[in-house]
């Protein structure tokens, strides 16, 4: 997998619809964070949560993953609750929460009209996701929140889709790392009953319970 270098992620404008989107929103919230979303967590963590793409008012505005946006209160509450986030709220970046042997990365780094990423945005930004599975031990444990996230690291693994179905609850076997598939914990699948929080945390048990 290749790597990619740090310090190109914070300026990088490769997807001109995703900059030009960005620079209309910093213009209308001059304190919004308004820059490609780095991950948050420990560098050699076991445990790797992938999302789909900061949030309008959430990660974008506030430069921590699923930080500021409706999406975070069950994920941050839940890792709270099995001992992988010192707090179960992830108020801002500058709050002091701390994470364990775990580590936040969004498919696209960069906030998407209507939060829908392109094909081509979500290739563009693949490196940048690889980088973060070579981080991973061979034994490490990702959960994919949503479908996006559990193709692009199907992908990433050099893995055909059709071999690697996502749903909800699944477990995969990928190059020695298991994946475990949730649907995402956005408000439309938390309010609609789509995605109830004992079904979430349960996921996430069980890639504890891998891990471990």
């Amino acid at each position: 997998m290749p790597r990619v270098r740090p310090s190109a992620e914070e300026n990088c404008r490769a997807c001109a619809r995703l900059a030009a989107f960005r620079d209309r929103i910093q213009a209308d919230h001059p304190a919004y964070w308004c820059k490609p979303v780095p991950a948050f967590g420990v560098e050699e963590a076991r445990l790797l949560v992938v999302g789909l793409a900061p949030g309008l008012h959430g990660a974008n505005a506030s430069g921590r993953p699923f930080t500021g946006d409706h999406a975070g209160i069950l994920l941050y509450k839940t890792l709270h609750h099995l001992g992988l986030a010192s707090a179960a709220v992830s108020a801002g970046r500058n709050d002091g929460l701390t994470l364990c042997q775990t580590r936040i990365v969004n498919t696209v780094k960069c906030v998407p009209p209507q939060n829908r990423p392109l094909p081509a945005e979500i290739r563009q930004c693949a490196p940048y996701l690889q980088a973060e599975l070579a981080r991973l031990p061979k034994n490490g444990v990702i959960v994919a929140l949503g479908r996006v996230a559990h193709e692009a690291v199907v992908r990433a693994h050099d893995c055909r889709l059709r071999d690697y179905p996502f749903a909800h609850g699944a477990r995969h076997e990928l190059a020695g790392r298991l994946l475990f598939d949730s649907y995402h914990c956005s408000r439309y699948n938390t309010q609609t009953g789509r995605l109830t929080e004992e079904a979430f945390v349960a996921v996430f048990e069980a890639a504890q319970s891998a891990r471990s």
